[in-house]
C-alpha cells in the first residue's frame, strides 16, 4: 500500500485553512475574513466533488495510458449489477462480439447473485468495487461510514471473486474529500470514465448511442448500466438494444475492447 499523498488542490485547501486559524489567532477581528476565505474553499470542495471527472480530490482514471490508447484498445463497463434479468443477455452479447468489459458490481447485488459472479468472470470478465449499497448519499458520508461502505463491498467482492478488486467507481460518480485517502488505505483506485450514457434516464437507444460514439477514439473508458437500465418505450433495458450496435462500432474503427488494466 502507498503511503497517501493529498492533490495539490487538498494540500491548498489545507493551507486556506490554517492561514484562516493562524489569522484568527493573530487578531480576532479579522474573522470576517477568515469566515469568507473558509466558505468559499468548502464551496470549491463540493463543486470538486459534484465533478465526477475532476482530478483535484486525487488522482481518477478517465482514460486509459496513452500505450493503450495507441492500441486502440476501448473499456466497456458496466455498473449497478449484477441484475438477475440484465445481466446474462449483456454476457450473451459480449459473448457473441467476442468482447470483454468490466463490471462495477454492487456488493450486496453480487451477494444476492453469486452465480452472476461467476459467469461473469468465467466469460474474461472483470468485476471491480462499486460501493456495497450505492447509496445515493455516498458523497456526503463521513470517513468512517464511506471506508465501510468501500470496505465492505471490497471483502464481499473479493469473496466471491477470488480476487480483490482493484478499481472503485463512486456511485453516480459523486464523492468528497475523504474518498482519496480511503482508497489509497484499501490499495484501490479511482476510475470514472471517458463518455457516459446516461442511460438510467435515457430511454431512446439512438441518443444513448450517440453519446458513447461522438468523437470515439483509442483509450475512451465508456459508461453503460445492466443495473438501474432506463427502459425502451417498449420496455426493454436500453443497453441491450446498445450494445450490439456499439460492439459493432467499435470493431469497424478498428478499435478493441479491454477490461479496465
Amino acid at each position: 500500500m502507498a503511503r497517501w499523498r493529498p492533490s495539490p488542490f487538498l494540500q491548498a485547501s489545507a493551507l486556506v485553512h490554517a492561514g484562516a486559524a493562524a489569522g484568527l489567532l493573530a487578531n480576532p477581528a479579522w474573522w470576517p475574513a477568515a469566515l469568507g476565505a473558509l466558505v468559499a474553499n468548502h464551496a470549491a470542495l463540493t463543486v470538486a466533488g459534484l465533478l465526477p471527472r475532476s482530478h483535484l480530490l486525487g488522482p481518477n482514471l478517465t482514460h486509459l495510458p496513452t500505450e493503450a490508447a495507441r492500441r486502440g484498445e476501448v473499456v466497456i463497463s458496466i455498473d449497478d449489477g449484477p441484475d438477475p434479468e440484465v445481466t446474462p443477455r449483456v454476457l450473451e452479447q459480449l459473448a457473441a462480439a467476442g468482447a470483454r468489459a468490466t463490471f462495477f458490481c454492487i456488493g450486496r447485488r453480487a451477494a444476492a447473485h453469486p452465480g452472476l459472479v461467476r459467469d461473469i468472470l468465467a466469460a474474461g470478465h472483470t468485476i471491480e468495487n462499486h460501493s456495497e449499497h450505492h447509496w445515493k448519499r455516498f458523497s456526503t458520508l463521513g470517513p468512517g461510514a464511506m471506508a465501510r461502505e468501500i470496505a465492505t463491498a471490497q471483502e464481499t467482492l473479493g469473496q466471491l471473486s477470488g480476487r480483490r478488486p482493484r478499481y472503485f467507481r463512486a456511485p453516480a460518480g459523486l464523492r468528497n474529500p475523504f474518498l482519496d485517502p480511503i482508497l489509497s488505505r484499501l490499495d484501490l483506485h479511482l476510475a470514472s470514465w471517458t463518455r457516459r450514457a446516461y442511460d438510467t434516464r435515457a430511454g431512446d437507444p439512438q441518443r444513448v448511442l450517440s453519446r458513447l460514439c461522438t468523437g470515439l477514439g483509442g483509450g475512451d473508458i465508456l459508461l453503460l448500466h445492466d443495473g438501474n437500465a432506463a427502459r425502451t418505450p417498449d420496455g426493454r433495458p436500453v443497453i441491450l438494444e446498445v450494445l450490439p450496435t456499439l460492439l459493432a462500432r467499435i470493431r469497424d474503427a478498428g478499435l478493441s475492447t479491454t477490461p479496465l488494466p
